[in-house]
């Protein structure tokens, strides 16, 4: 019998994940009255993944909510308006994920999505990967989608999108990106002013940008720590 090397990386939002979970179960608590409604959701959604046949899986989370972002732009998300039950469950799933051998990133400095993106990369890099699946709906992530080799699951819909993809979705795969880092950096509390320093680009350019982008683009797929997960 002939057996394939090649390996598929999943790369999951932990953030998005209990986010999702919190807001999708009913409530359960632990014997000492702990909320772990979402850990245990998300816990059963990897084991899960790796009884399919998953073998390579990584797992980042916003340990913190706050980032270096913070420090430069006033008004950059922060954890203010998140339930205090939701935040609490975060160092919970990092251990428990640990604790299932699943390797975890509990970002401090830097976000979530970077550790995706960054990681999204250097797999791709190496000839024993045949395929990077990023596990997010954030759009963010779909600047780091390369042909079908790095794609983007939405794990709630079930749907993966590769690189032909993201250009059907979001339009011309310039204009997709630049419209997708605007409307990210708009949604997180950046004004306007701090948008176009950011991405080095006029005004004018980064609103057209935005309206370029179907409606349900701008509404639906935003991650963001109050939003409805």
């Amino acid at each position: 019998m002939w057996w394939s090397c090649a390996l598929e990386i999943y790369l999951i939002d932990g953030t998005y994940e209990l986010f999702r979970h919190y807001y999708a179960l009913p409530s359960a608590q632990d014997v000492t009255g702990r909320e772990v409604a979402a850990v245990r959701g998300v816990l059963a959604s990897v084991l899960g993944m790796i009884k399919d046949g998953a073998t390579h899986i990584a797992v980042a989370t916003d340990h913190v909510i706050e980032s270096f972002r913070n420090e430069l732009w006033p008004g950059y998300k922060t954890s203010e308006g998140v339930e205090p039950e939701l935040l609490a469950q975060f160092p919970l799933l990092e251990e428990v994920l640990s604790a299932a051998g699943v390797v975890v990133w509990p970002m401090v400095e830097f976000e979530a999505d970077e550790a995706l993106a960054a990681a999204a990369i250097a797999a791709a890099r190496d000839t024993r990967v045949e395929r990077v699946i990023i596990c997010t709906p954030d759009k963010d992530l779909a600047q780091c989608v390369q042909g079908s080799r790095i794609v983007q699951l939405n794990r709630r819909t079930r749907v993966t999108v590769d690189e032909p993809g993201v250009g059907k979705k979001f339009g011309r795969p310039r204009a997709q990106v630049d419209a997708l880092r605007v409307a990210a950096l708009r949604s997180e509390g950046l004004s306007w002013s701090q948008v176009c320093r950011t991405l080095n680009v006029s005004k004018g350019s980064a609103q057209r940008s935005v309206v370029r982008l179907p409606k349900s683009t701008n509404d639906a797929d935003h991650r963001g720590p109050t939003a409805d997960r």
